[in-house]
């Protein structure tokens, strides 16, 4: 099952409220993708889809200039959603329904959050080896990103609609769904605005 594990960096929104470009922000040595790229690429997953939109050719370049940097150029696949302005459920569909036929789970990252520790990505996917759906770390009593979706979930996931994610297919899972402890906030961190990248 590890080997047919897959990853999705979502990487389509305008960023409005940051004034746009926000993923092409500086970040570290870097830009603000490059974060997220890191944990995409350090997951158990065989290849790393980035489904990008707004921008759509910037992105794809800065994630092709990460990938090379890296060494994981042979990894990286891009996906441009054409309706990503209708929000991340256009993303997340566009980003299932380009995983390869054989996919057993996806880890679903999102673009603008450069700060998850790995640690978590090891425990979630043995989670779904030991039989859970799905998996999320968790902070401080708040569930956070990555979240990590098995195959069962696909055709919920393909049939969101508007600015919603997973949450919905996720909350419907109760106590099934596994949690893993993460051992500080970057599952929680994201950016929205200038001033987050200061914190």
């Amino acid at each position: 099952m590890a080997e047919r594990f897959e990853a999705v960096v979502l990487a389509a929104g305008s960023g409005s409220r940051f004034g746009g470009g926000k993923l092409l922000a500086p970040w570290g040595d870097g830009v603000l993708l490059d974060g997220a790229l890191a944990c995409a690429f350090a997951a158990p997953a065989r290849g790393v889809s980035v489904v990008t939109g707004a921008d759509a050719g910037r992105v794809a370049a800065a994630a092709r200039a990460y990938a090379a940097r890296a060494g994981q150029a042979a990894r990286l696949r891009i996906v441009e959603v054409r309706d990503h302005a209708q929000g991340m459920g256009a993303s997340l569909r566009a980003g299932i329904a380009a995983l390869p036929a054989d996919t057993a789970a996806v880890f679903v990252f999102l673009g603008d959050m450069p700060r998850v520790p790995v640690a978590v990505l090891g425990p979630m996917a043995a989670a779904l080896r030991a039989g859970a759906p799905a998996a999320a770390p968790a902070f401080a009593g708040r569930r956070g990103n990555p979240v990590l979706l098995g195959a069962a979930l696909f055709p919920d996931l393909k049939a969101l609609e508007g600015d919603q994610g997973a949450r919905q297919v996720l909350q419907a899972l109760g106590d099934s769904l596994a949690t893993i402890e993460a051992p500080d906030d970057g599952v929680l961190f994201d950016v929205d605005e200038p001033g987050d990248l200061d914190r």
